[in-house]
Formats: structure tokens, C-alpha cells, sequence
């Protein structure tokens, strides 16, 4: 017999790339799920394949340093029989001299991008040929794979979803914000795994950290310490939350993930300026969802950051109601995390399923600034020692707030308050555009015989287990919506539930504020020294809230803090009312005009109207969309927007993708920024 010659060879990454569904990340290269097989096919030249004479085997690398005992180097021979638990490699068909061979990589293999080498030998004689590369990823839809999800409509959307909604606002005004993650656009996946080879731990022992790649755990750590750049290494986002983003991009501006990834990898991993939770939350639910990690982004309102990890937050206020910062622990509005979905078999039975990764820098976990995974199961069952950072997730959910009220002479008083931390959970709902609440998964219901097991288990006090006040509440309201530009009303509204007239003293004080807790300057005030509240009743007292002087200093965050005290003279007691007032920016109005239809041009008209009586300078539009727009479009508007006026340009643009997609868009001016607006388009596939 002649020597087996390889003429051709064909990697049919379209078809593969169907079955393993990653086709969205191209055709320019093989990309496929573990535990899955994936058809390759061989040409030979002048004879074709004799089963008996000629033996076949493959060699796969992956890494700078391929070791067999580490699993990122497999040699197998072509075979009848494959074996689960190893790389197989079995032919499928033979026709002529051409060979079609099915080869699978074991559930339990490291992801990544691998090396592909064809071993022949005819008698004696051996020959080896290098047929290309390929990326393994992790795989949801296979039972045995560590990541395994049951739920088609979840897999779709966990996985494969390149665009969701993130929840902000105040917890009494839940707004959403669309967010293209555009795991599967042009080289996203390159830059997602230059993450993972930029990472300290690779850089340190780069054949430890490549056999370490098997795991979602140990990917989800790294991926949670790499989205920040607070170690010094070179990380993706750099976070601010100060208001001064000129030097950057204001973490409110941002419309997706690709942007931020593309700018990361083109000035040579330099942090991208600037994030804030949500940035960081979605740039990592993009890299996970991209290396096949199910994920998602959730939002916990009144999110508590416990520095000293005794649970109890300690708030300062003068008799004024401003806030005195004598402690670090603060109450964010709102605070964004990922979840992932993943087994934990470090942890035993029981706390497999979501867990919760948070690359947001705020404390270092062994040494880094990163945080989980961490089992939601373990956090609501208080298991505070299992792996990872549990304690600090348990806190962002669950602690105390306690209001003291620094009198003129330093003493201080404590106030009774209701319970108010980790409300309000949230996450986009499955295939729908509407909020799905989750606090379930993290907490007992309020008061409940479980909830005090697991305080007790915690070794803490349950806050709801507080006594009630004497009978005088306190809530703050909001009359209708307070739209930005506009004046509005807030009501003090107080119940007095006791059989005796009271007399009170009231402080009512608005103040624009940040997200993260801080405040601005005063914008509104009102000290009513003498309250006389009748028996069994409820006095409703308005302060009115002028654009004038809010408009000015609000941030982009759109956050006013109303904070109310209600002083009882005779007995000195301090009732406190806290809310944060959320307020709106105008619509964004898009039609889409034309057939929606795959490879054929659409128009989007896209408008706005000013709000303001004075005009908007600067005007720039961002608009993008996965498989819809090439990447991001950008109209700057040559003239400003005149008070109360609409401005609307049209955008065209051709479809690559067919689908349920959303064209989402971004508004920023001198005056009005981070405006948002998304629309959902059905794009037929092309006529066959």
C-alpha cells in the first residue's frame, strides 16, 4: 500500500456551528460546545481510506504548555468505540477518498482555543499534518456538562440572548435600561478569551490556570477580578462614581458590552473609562454568556455595602436631615451582579444552580478585588462560610439600617425605622420584556420562622424582629411622575394611630443624589416647627420641588433623596422617612419603516423632544444593535434641540441576523444625558 496522503480537509464550520449553535459567532472559525460531537471531513490523494491498513489519530492542544495530565493535551486513534469520558474520534462515512470523521471532546474538557493535528500511518510509516484550530466551549444543553440548564426558553436566553434589560431606577420607581451584550458579534470571542490569558493567575502558572479551565467556578472568578482594574491587572472597566467623567465615557452613556470590549482590546488592555455597577454586571454577563456560561444580569434595590460585616448599616443625620458620613457603610439605590448558572461540586449537593458573581471593586476576596461565585442557595440559607464571599452578598441583601439623629448638643438618638434592605430583586424574564422579581431565591419571606432560623444560624438579629414605634408613622409620596424639566410634589404623609393629640415638630429636605448613596445640594426644604396631629388621623404635608433648583445639579443618575424627621416633643421621640424620587427622561420615540427582512435595508426613524425651556447644545445620538447594525451608528446633530422642540433624524441599516432582535439607542446633550430607548424588530430570514 501507498502512504496516505492528506490533500484537503474541511472543518464545516457552518454546519457545526448550526448543531453547536454558535453560527452568529461566523464562519471564519470552528466553535463548538464540549461533550457534543462535530463533524470534520478528510480528502486523500491517490487512495482512499482502508479501515485495517491505515491508522488515523488526532492530536488537540490547547494552551502555551499542552500536558496530557493536565487535560489541555489528548492524542486518540480513530475507533469504533468511543469513550465518554476521553476525546473520541469515529468515522462517520467514507465516500471515495474522502472520509468524514465525528470527533467529541469529553463534558468535562478545558474551554478555550484548541490546536488540531491529523496523525496517519500506513505499515510503517507516519506522517503528521496540522488541520487547524478550533474553540471549545462550555455546553447548557448537555446533561452531563457542569452547566448544564433543563430549560430550552432559558437556554435561549441565558446563552444565546445577545440583548436584555437592566433594572434601575429607585425601588419605588423600577426603571429598565436595554443593553446589548453581543456575545456572539465579530471578535468578541478572540477578546474574551485574551481576557482569560490576560488574567494574573495565567500570567503566574500558565499550565495550572490552563487545566483550571474546565471548571465554571474557577472562570467565573477570574472573569469577576478581570472586568475590574482595581489589582493592577490590566482589567476591562475602570469604575468612577464621582460625576467627573470627561476624561472618559460617562458610565451612564453606554449601550452594550461590544463597545467596551472592542476599546479594550484596541489600546492594548487599558481599562475603559468609566463604569458603574450595571457596566461591570454586563461586560461580564457578555463574557460568560460568550464562553457558554448561562448568565444574567440582577438588580437589588436598597443594596447595603456592610464595610465592618456586623450587618447593621449606621446612618447619620443632624437635625436638619443632612447626612453626616462618619461611617464607610453606605445603602446604594440599587446595585447590579451577575448571576451564573453552574454546578458545585466543591461545595456538595445542594448548592448547584445560580450563583452570584459581582465584578463591581468594592472589597478584596483572597486578596483580589473580585466576589463569588457564591451560592444564592447558600445566601438564603445562611450558610455564610461556604466559598465564595458569602458574608459580603448576605449583608447587600439583609442588613440592619439604623437612622441616628445627631442633636445640636452631639447626643444622639435612634430611630425607629422599618426594615428596607434587598428589595425588590430583579432580572429580565424569560423570552419577555418584563421584569421577573427573584428576592425569593435570596430571602425568606419578612418575619417568617425560616428567616429567623437562618439570622439565628448567621449568628445575627433579624430586623424585622424590631417592636414597633408609639404610633406615629411616617411615609414620603409622590404625587404623580416627576418628569425632568418639570416641578413636582412630595407629601409627608403622617399617621397618627394613638387615642392623644401629638405635637410635632417636621423637617422635610430634598437633595439630588447618586445611585451609590451620595448627596448633592439641598433642592427643596421645608421645617414646620409646630405639627398638631389629632387623634387617629393622617396629615398630608406637600413640598414642592422646583426644576430651578434641581436642575442644575442633578446627576446623571436622576435622583432626588427626600428625607423626612418627624420629632415628637413630649416624648422626643425621632421618626425618619427616606425615599428616592426617580426623574424620568423623555421617550425616544423609533418607528421602523420598510419590511423587516434579513440582507435587505430598513430605515429607523428615531426622535426626541426637548423637555427643557432651554435648549440642548451638542446632540449625539449612539444607536446599535446585535445582528442588526454594523457596529455602532453615530449622528451628531448639527443644531441644538430649542426648548419643548422634537428632533428626529432617520438611520439606515441592513439586517445580517433573522430573529427577535432590539435596535437600542442613546442620547446624550449638555443638559440631558444618558437618555434611553430600545424597539423590538422581527427580522424574517432571507427567502431560500
Amino acid at each position: 500500500f501507498a502512504d496516505l496522503v492528506l490533500e484537503a480537509w474541511d472543518l464545516q464550520c457552518e454546519r457545526n456551528g448550526r448543531e453547536h449553535r454558535t453560527a452568529e459567532m461566523g464562519c471564519q472559525q470552528l466553535v463548538v460546545r464540549r461533550g457534543q460531537p462535530f463533524t470534520i471531513t478528510l480528502r486523500f490523494s491517490g487512495r482512499g481510506y482502508e479501515e485495517g491498513v491505515d491508522k488515523l489519530a488526532f492530536n488537540v492542544e490547547t494552551g502555551p504548555c499542552p500536558i496530557e495530565t493536565s487535560g489541555t493535551r489528548s492524542r486518540f486513534a480513530v475507533t469504533d468505540f468511543p469513550e465518554e469520558s476521553s476525546w473520541s474520534a469515529v468515522v462517520q462515512q467514507q465516500d471515495g477518498n474522502s472520509l468524514s470523521v465525528s470527533l467529541c471532546s469529553p463534558t468535562s474538557a478545558c474551554i478555550g482555543r484548541y490546536s488540531l493535528t491529523l496523525e496517519t500511518s500506513t505499515s510503517y510509516q507516519g506522517t503528521s499534518c496540522h488541520i487547524g484550530h478550533f474553540v471549545l466551549l462550555f455546553n447548557a444543553w448537555h446533561p452531563e456538562d457542569a452547566v448544564f440548564l433543563r430549560d430550552e426558553d432559558e437556554r435561549g436566553e441565558y446563552v444565546l440572548s445577545q440583548q436584555g434589560l437592566i433594572y434601575q431606577g429607585a425601588r419605588d420607581y423600577i426603571t429598565s435600561t436595554p443593553w446589548n451584550f453581543g456575545q456572539f458579534e465579530d471578535d468578541i470571542l478572540s477578546i474574551c478569551l485574551n481576557l482569560l490569558d490576560t488574567n494574573p493567575r495565567f500570567l503566574r502558572d500558565q499550565n495550572r490556570d490552563c487545566s483550571r479551565r474546565n471548571d465554571p467556578v474557577y472562570i467565573g472568578r477570574v472573569v469577576s477580578a478581570m472586568v475590574n482594574c482595581n489589582d493592577e491587572d490590566r482589567g476591562v472597566v475602570a469604575g468612577r462614581w464621582d460625576n467627573h467623567y470627561e476624561d472618559g465615557m460617562s458610565p451612564m452613556a453606554w449601550i452594550g458590552s461590544v463597545d467596551i470590549l472592542k476599546r479594550w482590546k484596541k489600546f492594548g488592555c487599558q481599562p475603559v473609562k468609566y463604569g458603574q455597577c450595571w457596566v461591570f454586571a454586563a461586560v461580564a454577563c457578555t463574557v460568560m454568556r460568550c464562553l457558554g456560561i448561562p448568565s444574567r444580569v440582577v438588580t437589588n434595590y436598597n443594596s447595603a455595602h456592610d464595610t465592618n460585616g456586623n450587618l447593621v448599616i449606621d446612618r447619620y443625620l443632624n437635625e436638619m436631615g443632612e447626612q453626616d458620613q462618619r461611617s464607610k457603610d453606605m445603602i446604594w439605590n440599587f446595585h447590579c451582579w451577575v448571576e451564573s448558572w453552574m454546578a458545585r461540586p466543591d461545595l456538595g449537593p445542594g448548592y448547584d444552580g445560580w450563583q452570584a458573581l459581582d465584578p463591581t471593586p468594592q472589597e478584596k476576596s483572597e486578596g483580589v478585588f473580585c466576589c463569588g461565585p457564591a451560592p444564592v442557595k447558600a445566601i438564603k440559607e445562611g450558610d455564610l462560610q461556604l466559598k465564595y464571599d458569602i458574608p459580603f452578598v448576605f449583608a447587600e441583601v439583609n442588613a440592619d439600617v439604623v437612622y441616628w439623629v445627631v442633636q445640636r448638643d452631639g447626643s444622639q438618638k435612634k430611630s425607629t425605622h422599618s426594615s428596607v434592605v434587598g428589595k425588590n430583586i430583579s432580572t429580565k424574564s424569560v423570552g419577555r420584556d418584563s421584569r421577573e422579581d427573584i428576592t425569593h431565591t435570596y430571602k425568606y419571606p419578612e418575619g417568617s420562622d425560616q428567616e429567623r432560623e437562618v439570622f439565628a444560624k448567621a449568628e445575627l438579629k433579624s430586623s424585622s424582629l424590631r417592636q414597633e414605634d408609639e404610633g406615629l408613622h411616617l411615609k414620603i409620596k409622590l404625587s404623580e411622575g416627576a418628569n425632568n424639566g418639570c416641578d413636582f410634589d412630595v407629601f409627608a404623609v403622617i399617621n397618627n394611630n394613638t387615642d392623644a393629640e401629638r405635637v410635632c415638630r417636621l423637617m422635610l429636605c430634598a437633595r439630588t443624589a447618586s445611585y451609590n448613596g451620595t448627596v448633592g445640594p439641598q433642592c427643596g426644604m421645608k421645617d414646620l416647627l409646630n405639627v398638631t396631629l389629632a387623634p387617629r388621623t393622617e396629615n398630608s404635608v406637600p413640598l414642592r420641588i422646583l426644576y430651578e433648583k434641581y436642575g442644575e445639579s442633578l446627576t446623571q443618575d436622576n435622583l432626588i433623596k427626600v428625607v423626612a424627621l418627624l420629632t415628637e416633643y413630649q416624648t422626643d421621640n425621632v421618626v425618619v422617612a427616606v425615599r428616592d424620587v426617580y426623574i424620568q427622561n423623555p421617550e425616544i420615540k423609533i418607528r421602523i419603516l420598510g419590511e423587516p427582512m434579513q440582507e435587505r435595508k430598513l430605515v429607523a426613524e428615531i426622535s426626541l423632544v426637548n423637555p427643557l425651556a432651554a435648549p440642548l447644545n451638542n446632540c449625539v445620538f449612539v444607536v446599535e444593535g446585535a445582528g442588526l447594525t454594523n457596529g455602532q451608528q453615530i449622528k451628531e446633530l448639527e443644531e441644538p434641540v430649542e426648548p419643548h422642540a422634537e428632533t428626529k433624524f432617520r438611520l439606515d441599516f441592513v439586517p445580517h441576523q433573522a430573529g427577535l432582535r432590539k435596535l437600542m439607542v442613546d442620547f446624550e446633550s449638555d443638559k440631558l444625558t444618558g437618555v434611553k430607548g430600545y424597539r423590538n424588530v422581527i427580522i424574517a430570514p432571507r427567502p431560500k
